[in-house]
């Protein structure tokens, strides 16, 4: 527990930097996102001590966890749904990789697609049908980014209740 008020504030400050990073992370998947919370909060708490602190890291891990497994559990049952085999998403998956570092900043969720897209299409040898699982692949994703930073607002919320608690009785 750090005994300084300055250096509490400090500590509280880029935790809160850690937040912000986190729920653009959600949104723009260059940055890492919920973990990037999970652990903001875990340092805050190691750093400041308290059940306030302490309290705030079990809601966000727990909240920051079940945002996570909603995300792909709801993007994979959507694709199973669509029947949608592995190897498509894998191919997808790769261009991702190759989408981030040839277009920056839009090019993972734009490379996943077009992979999705191209390997759909041969798979099925029809372009049409490609189109339809790419764009049930794209609501899924989408509807799994809602939730996860939904949630990861929760959390945010959870750590601002945790840092007013804190100061107020410190």
């Amino acid at each position: 527990m750090v005994d300084s008020l300055t250096v509490q504030i400090i500590v509280t400050v880029l935790a809160g930097l850690g937040y912000a990073v986190g729920l653009t992370g959600i949104i723009v998947p260059v940055l890492p996102g919920t973990i990037t919370i999970v652990i903001a909060t875990l340092v805050w708490a190691i750093l400041i001590g308290g059940w306030p602190a302490w309290v705030a890291f079990g809601i966000v891990l727990l909240l920051g966890a079940a945002g996570m497994t909603a995300s792909y559990v709801l993007t994979g049952r959507r694709l199973h749904a669509a029947e949608v085999p592995m190897w498509p998403v894998y191919v997808a998956i790769a261009a991702a990789v190759v989408g981030f570092f040839v277009i920056p900043f839009l090019g993972l969720p734009i490379g996943f697609l077009a992979g999705l897209y191209v390997a759909e299409s041969l798979r099925l040898k029809d372009w049409r049908k490609g189109l339809d699982n790419t764009w049930i692949a794209l609501k899924a994703l989408g509807t799994g980014i809602l939730i996860e930073f939904s949630l990861a607002v929760l959390s945010t919320f959870t750590f601002a209740i945790a840092v007013i608690v804190h100061f107020v009785t410190a």
